[in-house]
């Protein structure tokens, strides 16, 4: 079953690593441009992009989607909502690379709008201290991000504190259908009725929503059953053909002889077969 984090603020308007600022625009950019079929961000170590499948440096997931909203000081912030992979999940659980950073391309595409195309998972908040920063915008090319960038002109937010929550794709459809019962619920007995035929009423519309929701939620149940028992009936039959197959297999090679010569028996010299004790 898929796993997904809820939204988890990524950036805030202000600070880079390069001494260029992230704009309210580009905020509102990046989260309205966002598109995984256009070009998914993945979610990387250190912002380093390794070539190995398998090693350190692999991706640890994907971001799905992007969000902007106001906090504090008036200022905008981008959220993220990401598909972590097993490692990810692990890691977050141990306390490891609590803080994100994500990679900004200004004039992404030549749209001349930002873009986010990437998302950092970093422990060390310091690499993106003040001493670094100012070495990195005094000396751009000399920089210890520069190699990190897919392009130079890209830019890394400072790094900030991430609380990330993980919820399963299931544990979703189940909230949602406990939001509906309450919804009803509230509907039938949040409102006091001024006579008792409204009161009467507004529980019978209660009950049947009430039936409407629930049958829905089995007949979604239902047709998971039904796939589950399709897929299963299938492999059955799958199974069954195999083994007849090789129970007619072994029954022609029991049939067939042995594919064999023997040896001619061993003489003396005036043509007697010898004994060998």
């Amino acid at each position: 079953m898929a796993t997904k984090s809820k939204f988890f603020r990524v950036a805030t308007e202000g600070a880079t690593t390069d001494g260029r600022a992230i704009s309210r625009d580009w905020i509102e950019q990046m989260a309205r441009n966002f598109d995984r079929a256009k070009y998914g961000a993945r979610v990387w170590l250190e912002h380093y992009r390794g070539i190995a499948p398998d090693g350190l440096f692999k991706a640890y997931g994907d971001v799905l989607a992007l969000q902007a909203r106001d906090v504090e000081d008036g200022k905008r912030a981008l959220f993220a909502q990401i598909e972590p992979l097993p490692e990810l999940v692990a890691m977050t659980n141990a306390k490891q690379k609590i803080y994100t950073s994500i990679e900004v391309d200004p004039k992404f595409a030549g749209s001349g709008e930002a873009y986010m195309v990437g998302l950092g998972v970093t422990d060390s908040p310091a690499s993106l201290g003040t001493e670094v920063l100012q070495f990195a915008q005094q000396h751009a090319a000399a920089s210890p991000f520069a190699g990190r960038k897919t392009k130079p002109e890209n830019l890394f937010s400072a790094a900030a504190e991430t609380a990330l929550e993980f919820e399963e794709e299931g544990d979703d459809k189940a909230a949602k259908f406990a939001d509906v019962m309450r919804g009803i619920v509230a509907n039938m007995f949040g409102k006091k009725a001024a006579t008792d035929d409204a009161r009467f009423a507004a529980v019978q519309a209660g009950m049947e929503a009430m039936a409407r929701a629930v049958t829905d939620q089995d007949a979604a149940a239902g047709k998971r059953f039904a796939d589950l028992k399709t897929a299963h009936d299938k492999a059955v039959a799958d199974h069954a053909a195999l083994q007849k197959q090789f129970t007619g297999l072994v029954a022609r090679l029991d049939q067939e002889p042995g594919q064999h010569t023997a040896r001619a028996p061993a003489t003396g010299g005036a043509g007697a077969v010898l004994t060998d004790c």
